[in-house]
């Protein structure tokens, strides 16, 4: 008997023995000619597990409006390392009416004057409303000093205020909840090979993505000092693990209904 066999053997218990026989399961089962059973339950497990908890995400969002609560979700991390794949399983189900999605482009001539937070401040939420930061004001933390998008003086200048303009928001009866999603350098590659090769995904490479590799060093630099400056006792980092991208959404999902008093 192989290892595999083996493996399957002890993973086949009453419970997934259930689960393979569900529509989700059988979805996964037919899905592919060569059957992997162990995938096939893994899969199955998570859209179980997801499914349960987009329902746990409806009821934040309904106590979010009722309660005229303002929530920001921040997603950090490398290039490709599936910061909106987890958005959009958590906005999957939610009100579409009750919250944004924020991926903000290159600053405009006008942007480039003024305070650094200020085209952050104008997408904060109003009252009962959720917004999703698909990076965020971090970018001056990594991306732009690694890029020489920024001068080391705009650089210092935000380490110097970030915590306190986040002190400020908590204050101002706002949930703040910073995720930065890790990757490996070898997920990253296998990643980018992925999206290169697929027509469908190949439009996200940029050139910031093209040159992630080979300035890897220089983002772990920058993103330890953001660790060390900006990993507050109020408003902390959560490194979620994300080479196993499954487990990563259900993870940030999880931290975010943890966090948020909604069933109280």
């Amino acid at each position: 008997m192989s290892e595999t066999q083996k493996t399957q053997q002890i993973d086949l218990s009453e419970e997934n023995l259930t689960l393979l026989n569900s529509s989700i399961g059988l979805k996964y089962l037919f899905a592919d000619k060569k059957i992997d059973l162990q995938k096939v339950i893994r899969m199955a497990q998570y859209e179980t597990e997801l499914k349960e908890l987009q329902v746990e995400l409806i009821k934040l969002q309904e106590w979010t409006i009722k309660n005229g609560k303002k929530i920001v979700i921040l997603f950090e991390g490398r290039d490709a390392a599936g910061k909106g794949g987890a958005i959009r399983r958590i906005t999957a189900h939610i009100n579409p009416r009750q919250f944004r999605i924020i991926a903000l482009p290159k600053p405009s001539k006008e942007e480039e004057g003024q305070w650094y937070f200020q085209r952050y401040i104008n997408q904060l939420p109003q009252p009962g409303e959720i917004v999703f930061f698909d990076r965020s004001w971090y970018n001056r933390a990594v991306v732009e000093p690694v890029n020489n998008f920024c001068t080391q003086q705009q650089y210092q200048t935000f380490m110097g205020q970030v915590n306190d303009f986040e002190r400020m928001l908590l204050e101002s009866d706002t949930y703040l909840i910073k995720f930065y999603f890790s990757i490996t350098k070898e997920e990253q590659a296998r990643r980018f090979k992925d999206i290169k090769m697929s027509p469908l995904k190949k439009w996200k490479m940029t050139k910031v993505d093209e040159s992630a590799q080979e300035l890897w060093d220089e983002y772990t630099k920058y993103k330890v000092k953001m660790f060390e400056h900006t990993n507050t006792e109020k408003s902390p980092w959560i490194i979620i693990e994300a080479d196993r991208k499954t487990k990563a959404r259900i993870e940030a999902i999880q931290h975010v209904l943890d966090k948020i008093p909604y069933n109280q």
